[in-house]
């Protein structure tokens, strides 16, 4: 008989109210993710950032998304949020997030854009410097945010694929369609945003704990 799979993790994207934060924290949450991108709807200054970071200490993983940052912004985001992981959801190259891992001194995970499976041999290059991957549906043409667009991808893409340890799945999850995203493609790790919102950067406090619940009950 074959070892039990140990229960998936979440990250609830796009905290900015101390409210959500702790309602990602009570559902149980691994990680809260707080996003400094100013074109963002659930965009944080630093100011607001480090109050909702302080609140989730020693309690989840807190992460800040960052897009295509320069070092003094990475600098800033240390400064303010001490995260646990930096998310880089930008067109960051390897180099780049390497440099980045360097400067911060910080795990970092990459986001990378998935529509077909050539998306996919991005992969390697960004899994020998980034300690995880998160694959995410590629934004559509013209689209104002490089994630949070509320679109999956075509998860059959992943089938066969060689995928680092850690993968976290993202793009357009919600509590109806989690459970079947988590078996269809065996990943350990998910991460939501516009999946819990009633509105682009209003996180709803029953919607994350319904999601929350659902990962806890596909595994």
């Amino acid at each position: 008989m074959s070892a039990p799979l140990p229960p998936a993790r979440v990250k609830i994207c796009g905290l900015s109210t101390p409210e959500t934060v702790e309602a990602a924290l009570a559902a149980g949450a691994d990680w809260i993710g707080l996003v400094h991108f100013p074109r963002s709807p659930r965009h944080v200054a630093f100011d607001q950032a480090s109050h909702l970071s302080a609140q989730a200490r020693g309690r989840a993983e807190r992460v800040v998304l960052l897009v295509d940052p320069d070092d003094a912004v990475v600098r800033a985001a240390i400064e303010a949020v001490d995260p646990d992981l930096i998310q880089l959801h930008g067109r960051e190259s390897p180099e780049r997030v390497a440099a980045i891992r360097a400067l911060a001194g910080r795990p970092v995970m990459k986001a990378i854009g998935v529509a077909a499976r050539a998306d996919l041999t991005a992969i390697p290059a960004y899994a020998g410097v980034a300690d995880r991957i998160l694959l995410d549906a590629k934004p559509p043409a013209g689209a104002a945010l490089p994630g949070g667009n509320g679109h999956r991808f075509d998860w059959t893409i992943l089938d066969g694929a060689d995928l680092p340890a850690g993968t976290m799945l993202s793009g357009g999850l919600d509590a109806g369609n989690v459970g079947e995203a988590l078996s269809r493609t065996g990943l350990g790790a998910v991460d939501v945003s516009s999946g819990v919102e009633t509105a682009p950067g209003v996180k709803d406090p029953e919607r994350i704990a319904a999601f929350v619940a659902a990962v806890r009950a596909a595994r």
